[in-house]
C-alpha cells in the first residue's frame, strides 16, 4: 500500500511591504533599503505605486503566475508607525498576518546578505516593533537585508553612531553591491510566491554578494 504523505501548507505572501521613511532626504539611505526593495520589485513587475490615503502608504497590485493577486506597500507614516498602514491593508482585504512579507534593513547582517524568516522578534528595529504591535503577533514572514555595522562600532559607542549609520547614504561602491542584493531580493520574493517562503529560505539565506560578484539566480 502506497504511503500517503501529509499535505504541506506553503506560506505564500500576499502583501509585500518595504519599510522606510517617506521624505526625499531619506532616499537611498541604509534605513530605506526596504523601500528600495519594493521599488525594485514594482519596476520589474511594471507595477505603478501610487499614494493611497486610506492605507497611509504608496500602494500597488499585480497578478503573478501561480500566486494570483499580490499587493505592494510602502508605508508613508514614518518608520515607527509602519504598522498602521500594514494593519489597514490586512483589514481591508481580510488577509491574515501570515500573508505579510516585510522587507527591511538589518545592521546585524553584513552587506551582501539576506535572511528570510517565517517569524521572529523586532530585533530593535522600530518599524518592526510597530508592525508586531499592530499585527498582534510575531508569526509573519520577514526578509532582512544586511547593511552591516558602522566602522569601529562598539556597544559603548551607543545610539548616536547607530542613527548616523542607518540614516547615512550608501557609498558609490556600496550602491553597486546593493543593486545586486536587490536583484537577489526580487529572486527570493518571486520564489516565495511560487514555492513558499521555506523553499526561498533554503536557497537564499546562504547566498552572499561581494564586490564585483555576479548574481546568478537559482535554477
Amino acid at each position: 500500500m502506497k504511503e500517503v504523505l501529509p499535505a504541506v501548507n506553503l506560506v505564500i505572501p500576499k502583501l509585500i511591504v518595504g519599510l522606510g521613511n517617506p521624505e526625499p532626504k531619506y532616499n537611498q539611505t541604509r534605513h530605506n533599503i526596504g523601500f528600495a526593495g519594493v521599488d525594485t520589485i514594482a519596476n520589474i513587475w511594471q507595477v505603478s505605486l501610487s499614494e493611497n490615503r486610506k492605507f497611509k502608504a504608496e500602494f500597488g497590485e499585480s497578478r503573478r503566475p501561480k500566486a494570483g493577486k499580490i499587493y505592494l506597500l510602502k508605508p508613508l507614516t514614518y518608520m515607527n508607525r509602519s504598522g498602521e498602514a500594514i494593519r489597514a491593508v490586512l483589514d481591508w482585504y481580510k488577509l491574515p498576518p501570515s500573508s505579510v512579507l516585510i522587507i527591511y534593513d538589518d545592521m546585524d547582517l553584513p552587506m551582501g546578505r539576506l535572511r528570510l524568516r517565517l517569524s521572529g522578534s523586532a530585533g530593535g528595529h522600530n518599524g518592526m516593533k510597530s508592525a508586531i504591535a499592530h499585527l498582534g503577533t510575531l508569526e509573519f514572514p520577514r526578509l532582512r537585508i544586511g547593511i552591516g555595522k558602522p566602522k569601529n562600532f562598539t556597544v559603548e559607542s551607543g545610539e548616536p553612531k547607530t542613527i548616523s549609520h542607518v540614516l547615512g547614504k550608501f557609498s558609490p561602491t556600496e550602491n553597486q553591491l546593493m543593486a545586486q542584493v536587490l536583484e537577489l531580493v526580487v529572486g527570493a520574493v518571486e520564489l516565495s510566491l511560487k514555492q513558499g517562503i521555506e523553499k526561498a529560505m533554503s536557497l537564499y539565506n546562504s547566498r552572499t554578494i561581494t564586490e564585483n560578484s555576479g548574481y546568478k539566480p537559482p535554477l
